[in-house]
């Protein structure tokens, strides 16, 4: 039972989609300081569902109280922002965004939360020797200063298994991570929906 309650909850905490954005050439660090506060997805940007709209909390400082799976541990509170979505089903979605003091820092907490989410899946597997994990690259985006997005698959013995998404990207000194999850396998995984919601998230984040 106590695994079945984690599958559901990393499911539910999970990744978003939808809507590409045509023109994403870089703002640069200096026209995003000017900018302020950055944007955050909305609903209708996440990849459709096909039994339910999606719903949003309030955009939030700091983290969320349930970081998401496999990113638990890789981002500061401190000049973060988040907001968590959800659905009437199982499926759910977040995205963080933390802006950094430098370009540099920026760069390392992006490549942090990449090498966390390359590594989850046999991190996972450790954790769990009797459940099966593993994990897809699908590959960079020309996103601003650049994104990338992965999937990650868990199943474990009685328990429903989960699929996750999960996109990273960096515009100057700040850097975004968005998870989709839900019960299920990398074939019901929405990949083109969620590539084009990675896009959209890191090139709104001061072009909204």
């Amino acid at each position: 039972m106590r695994m079945v309650k984690h599958i559901l909850r990393t499911a539910a905490a999970g990744a978003l989609a939808a809507a590409a954005v045509v023109g994403a050439a870089g703002a640069g660090p200096a026209r995003a300081a000017a900018l302020g506060t950055p944007a955050h997805l909305v609903p209708r940007e996440l990849p459709p569902h096909p039994g339910s709209d999606w719903y949003a909390s309030d955009v939030t400082k700091g983290l969320p109280e349930n970081v998401p799976f496999c990113v638990e541990r890789t981002f500061p509170s401190a000049g973060a922002t988040h907001r968590t979505f959800w659905t009437e089903y199982d499926t759910g979605a977040a995205q963080i965004v933390v802006r950094t003091g430098t370009v540099d820092a920026a760069r390392k907490l992006a490549a942090a939360a990449e090498k966390k989410i390359r590594n989850c899946a046999a991190d996972w597997q450790r954790d769990y020797p009797e459940g099966t994990a593993s994990w897809r690259d699908y590959g960079a985006l020309p996103a601003e200063d650049g994104a990338h997005v992965y999937g990650v698959h868990t199943s474990y013995p009685d328990s429903e298994p989960g699929i996750h998404l999960y996109g990273v990207g960096r515009d100057g000194r700040t850097v975004t991570v968005v998870q989709w999850g839900e019960m299920g396998g990398f074939g019901q995984a929405p990949v083109a929906d969620f590539t084009r919601t990675t896009t959209t998230a890191v090139v709104k984040l001061y072009h909204s």
